[in-house]
């Protein structure tokens, strides 16, 4: 079965916000913020619904700029995730309270500091500053 996903690039002073990948402190990989898709909404309100759950900040979506897949052959775990450009709407008070518990830690982060921290997808950072459509960035085996 192949999970989809979203996530928001939120600008905002030429940083990106990134949020940990996985639970715990353990764990140096780092994303966008979102998440999972619920059915019976839209791609854009599932993703304002993630961040909000995972930061508190609420965000106006805009156009999708990446599509991107990982898997997990040994888990049997697929996900095809949509990147979407975002807008802070509201006050800048970043609460960390993921009713999943996964993500606790967020930053923001300039492309030179993006460059240093391992994330996924490979190609986020050419793609968050660049103005070009959508892309898509090949399958790529997750690593925890």
């Amino acid at each position: 079965m192949i999970r989809l996903a979203v996530r928001a690039a939120i600008l905002q002073a030429d940083r990106v916000l990134m949020v940990n990948a996985y639970p715990g402190a353990q764990s140096d990989l780092w994303c966008l913020p979102g998440g999972g898709v619920e059915p019976h909404a839209s791609l854009p309100d599932n993703l304002a619904r993630e961040v909000q759950e995972e930061t508190g900040l609420s965000i106006t979506v805009g156009a999708p700029f990446l599509v991107n897949e990982f898997h997990d052959p040994d888990r049997r775990f697929h996900q095809v995730e949509i990147h979407f450009r975002a807008t802070l709407t509201g006050p800048y008070r970043m609460t960390l309270a993921d009713p999943e518990g996964i993500v606790n830690r967020a930053r923001w982060v300039t492309r030179a500091e993006l460059a240093t921290l391992r994330h996924k997808p490979d190609g986020l950072a050419a793609a968050i500053w660049s103005m070009d459509a959508a892309g898509y960035d090949a399958l790529e085996r997750i690593v925890p």
